[in-house]
């Protein structure tokens, strides 16, 4: 039976909570002392481990196709490199059981027959674990690693993603359940009719074949997606299982998720089948003070002088360095025409005059200084305070609507997430709304609550067209 909350009479739901792998943002701070390789495969399974022994639906890791440029030269301010999101998740599929595995791989610079066998073979090897945090890019900047280029136009993107995972699937549901057989006696291994063929025209696409392996343990792996426009809603509302948003102020995280969950409904779609996890990052301490404290010190190590200046540049788009960090802000205006300084890099402040007006009011208002506007606008911490407060606060948002969990950072690799894993996990456990045990066998769908996938097996669908 579903346990209630006694004030409320709603079920107690349970929190999700996924662990990502520090990235190449200044959320990482690898000059750090503390600090371990971002590419060492020790650096992973470390990671793996602390996120299994804590319970953690998944953990999750980032992609970069292309190093990020500041003003003409690598951006080294941040980490720099991360190798093949897949090699490394094969890789600690071997040595976890239990744990979803999750990477970030792009619609706009691979190709669905090839990926969706990636993926597939991924969900295979782990038992299915397997996960894809679907990602769009229109920059031509990456693009012109790629064989065709900046090639993709920004309204094309969520429609060229649409009809990827469209043809993945159409892929993964190509081999009936039960198509192998292996009858030594008689010679067969495959069921007859148990392979059905895909035959995929499309605006983006043209495949022709059969997938190449067996129904994999989840159907499809989990959907993941992280856009945040209107047609990102849609999309994730549409195809996705999870969506790593970045809504994680209360309220704000509140209607966000009415938002999605009601453009679930309108796909047809349960509720429940699209789990909602804002990335937060959480700095502990023995008391409130102590936090705070090593908040301040973390923050200033997130934010040097030099990343304040490169963080004013990409709105300003202009050669800053002549400021002084502890000044004020800088009395010209963006260059509204420039290209980005920065290439490589999402960017979300798209109305660079509004942006910088806003900002002028704001160190205006409260006197600061150029790196304490951007510590004010980039560098504050989500969860600040005891393990038993950082619990209460994520249990308050799950509860309370805003979020269904949370994508966990932490600001160190590999043991960002030891302190964590070892304080506040107990917490949240001791309230009866995380998991103390993984269920034997149980695939990331089931960790997440969410349904299977319907099949569309095309010896019944002989024609995707």
């Amino acid at each position: 039976m579903t346990a209630t909350d006694p004030i409320t009479g709603k079920p107690i739901k349970q929190v999700h909570l996924a662990a990502h792998f520090p990235g190449v943002n200044s959320t990482t701070v690898w000059s750090d002392p503390a600090s371990g390789s971002q590419i060492d495969f020790d650096s992973f399974e470390h990671f793996a481990a602390t996120a299994e022994r804590g319970k953690f639906d998944y953990l999750f890791l980032a992609e970069g196709l292309r190093l990020r440029e500041h003003r003409g030269h690598i951006h080294d301010l941040d980490v720099v490199g991360r190798p093949n999101t897949l090699a490394i998740l094969a890789a600690l599929a071997a040595i976890t059981q239990h744990i979803g595995l999750v990477g970030t791989l792009s619609s706009t610079f691979n190709e669905p027959y090839e990926l969706a066998r990636q993926l597939q073979t991924l969900d295979l090897l782990s038992g299915g674990r397997a996960g894809w945090n679907v990602v769009t890019s229109s920059d031509a900047f990456t693009g012109a690693n790629f064989r065709r280029g900046g090639f993709l136009e920004y309204a094309d993107r969520y429609v060229r993603s649409g009809e990827f995972i469209a043809t993945a699937r159409e892929l993964w549901d190509s081999w009936a359940d039960g198509a192998v057989v292996a009858d030594k006696a008689a010679g067969r291994f495959l069921a007859d009719d148990a392979l059905g063929l895909v035959d995929h025209h499309g605006p983006q696409f043209d495949v022709t074949g059969y997938g190449t392996l067996p129904r994999s343990p989840q159907g499809h792996p989990v959907i993941v997606q992280a856009g945040d426009s209107s047609d990102g809603r849609d999309f994730a509302a549409r195809d996705a299982e999870v969506i790593f948003s970045r809504h994680s102020e209360f309220e704000d995280g509140r209607a966000f998720y009415e938002d999605v969950k009601s453009r679930v409904e309108a796909n047809g779609r349960n509720r429940d089948d699209l789990k909602i996890l804002p990335a937060v990052t959480f700095v502990l301490g023995d008391t409130a003070e102590e936090a705070a404290e090593r908040s301040r010190h973390i923050t200033l190590q997130q934010v040097s002088p030099q990343t304040a200046i490169a963080f004013l540049e990409q709105v300003w788009g202009r050669d800053l360095s002549a400021y002084d960090p502890d000044g004020p802000l800088p009395d010209v205006e963006p260059e509204l025409a420039a290209a980005s300084v920065t290439r490589g890099r999402v960017r979300h402040d798209r109305d660079v005059a509004a942006t910088a007006q806003k900002w002028r009011e704001l160190a205006e208002a409260e006197n600061l200084s150029i790196r304490e506007l951007v510590i004010r606008v980039s560098g504050r911490h989500s969860f600040v305070g005891t393990p038993q407060h950082v619990a209460e606060e994520i249990n308050r948002y799950v509860q309370g609507d805003a979020s269904d969990g949370f994508v966990i950072v932490g600001h160190l690799s590999p043991t960002g997430l030891d302190e964590f894993t070892d304080t506040v996990i107990p917490e949240l456990q001791e309230r009866g709304v995380f998991r103390t045990e993984y269920p034997e066998g149980g695939t990331l769908r089931e960790l997440l609550g969410v349904r299977p996938p319907v099949a569309q097996h095309p010896a019944l669908v002989t024609s995707s067209s």
